[in-house]
């Protein structure tokens, strides 16, 4: 996508103002200062790089709603998760992620790490294309005008040693071997990646470990897991295995610099060197983790260790990396009851540059020459963001998804004064796919 943009106030690691863009072949070519040209489109509000969303299951976007009343804990919504997973086709599965990709969308994401082990048919049959359920995923981000980095998860277990569940054997390819068999076949594409995921330490054998991490590595792929989301997963892993769930991901060669630990909340002191010392990216999802009551994790700790962080909506609780980067301060803010853990800038760089590497695309996420053409402009007069201050404080510890006015993926206009130029009803193409989801 070749085209010209000029931005009132750019994000380009400072403040600058009246900012022309150039675009060729979807990467900016060159940055200048200079009065807004006739034949450029004007971004008239604050624009920051493209968006990353580093961790999603975009068919929890159907519990948005129906989990919140009452109380329970992770294991208790886990069972109302379950029951929508059984429901899902990939023809439904195309529907509900094109919805929820092109709401990603207007909240300025461009990128998602699709985090995906609903792979087959009830009762673990697999669809005439193995990979059905991956391929509508990839369908419906290139649908929504966004970039995914599909994250095939390995699912075998229900638990340390145990076979998995009626709902589980729609996850499950019978070993690791197999599960390697059927990712193979998936290929990158333009707008896709393909990576690796161990959904957790639960759900993969340790003997499968080191095939999941040997197949990122021979492809120069991304891995993530999630790590230590409950204490019950600690504690099941110590007396299985006799370490932590971080520990053995390392033994098994699963850590490193293109890996990613998600949620990563209940961590002890050597868990934390091992991921920070391996430089293991570690992506908070605040929004997921309290409505969970999973807890706040350590993302300072891991931070200083070494570990860079991402952001991610994991459970679609809402969709909008402001509030998962400003929540990521506040929390720790709560956590210590001292304020000022991360300027803007630094949680802008875990909403985007940082992001995007953890799902292998390093040259997105930022407004510079040869980057991706992906731009967010934030409107500076809503209620939230009106003031006399253009500063990154504004849109980062004010502003919400419902300020994104106009997003760029790749040098395209996909969003433009608020509405998403491919799809244009998304919440009528919401409503019908949740209804389909859960009927």
């Amino acid at each position: 996508m070749n085209g010209r943009f000029w931005a009132r106030h750019a994000w380009t690691g400072a403040l600058e103002h009246d900012v022309l863009i150039e675009v060729t072949g979807g990467r900016i070519t060159a940055l200048r200062p200079s009065a807004a040209p006739g034949d450029a489109v004007v971004l008239d509000g604050l624009v920051l790089p493209g968006l990353a969303n580093g961790h999603s299951h975009a068919f929890h976007r159907a519990l948005r709603g129906a989990t919140q009343a009452g109380s329970g804990t992770f294991w208790t919504w886990r069972e109302t998760m379950y029951r929508v997973a059984a429901a899902l086709t990939p023809d439904r599965y195309l529907q509900l992620a094109r919805a929820v990709y092109a709401e990603m969308a207007l909240a300025g994401i461009t990128c998602v790490g699709e985090f995906h082990y609903l792979h087959h048919a009830p009762g673990g049959v697999a669809y005439g294309d193995p990979n059905a359920m991956g391929e509508a995923l990839i369908e419906a981000a290139e649908q929504a005008g966004i970039r995914i980095t599909l994250l095939d998860a390995c699912y075998l277990s229900s638990g340390f040693g145990l076979p998995p569940d009626e709902t589980q054997l729609r996850f499950s390819d019978g070993s690791a071997d197999a599960w390697a068999e059927r990712v193979s076949a998936l290929k990158d594409r333009d707008h896709a990646r393909v990576g690796a995921a161990v959904h957790s330490v639960r759900a993969v054998p340790a003997a499968g470990l080191g095939v999941v991490a040997r197949w990122a590595e021979e492809r120069r792929a991304p891995i993530h897991a999630h790590v230590s989301e409950q204490p019950a997963e600690n504690e099941a892993c110590l007396e299985a295995y006799g370490v932590t769930p971080t520990r053995l991901l390392a033994d098994h060669g699963v850590l490193g610099p293109r890996a990613t630990a998600v949620h990563a909340t209940h961590l002890t002191p050597e868990d934390i060197a091992l991921l920070g010392g391996s430089a293991t990216t570690v992506c908070m999802c605040p929004t997921t983790e309290r409505d969970l009551a999973d807890g706040i994790g350590p993302a300072r700790d891991v931070q200083e260790a070494g570990s860079p962080l991402s952001l991610g909506s994991d459970s679609q609780a809402v969709i909008d990396l402001f509030e998962e980067a400003r929540a990521m301060e506040l929390n720790e803010r709560l956590r210590t009851r001292r304020r000022g853990h991360w300027t803007a800038a630094a949680l802008l760089r875990a909403a985007t540059a940082d992001g995007h590497a953890s799902l292998g695309w390093p040259d997105a996420g930022r407004i510079e020459v040869g980057a991706f053409a992906d731009l967010v402009t934030v409107s500076l007069d809503s209620v939230r963001t009106a003031g006399p201050s253009h500063g990154l404080e504004t849109a980062v510890f004010a502003a919400t998804a419902a300020d994104v006015t106009d997003v760029v993926a790749g040098g395209r206009v996909i969003v433009r004064h608020g509405v998403h130029r491919l799809v244009p009803d998304v919440p009528g193409e919401l409503r019908a796919a949740v209804a389909g989801a859960v009927a």
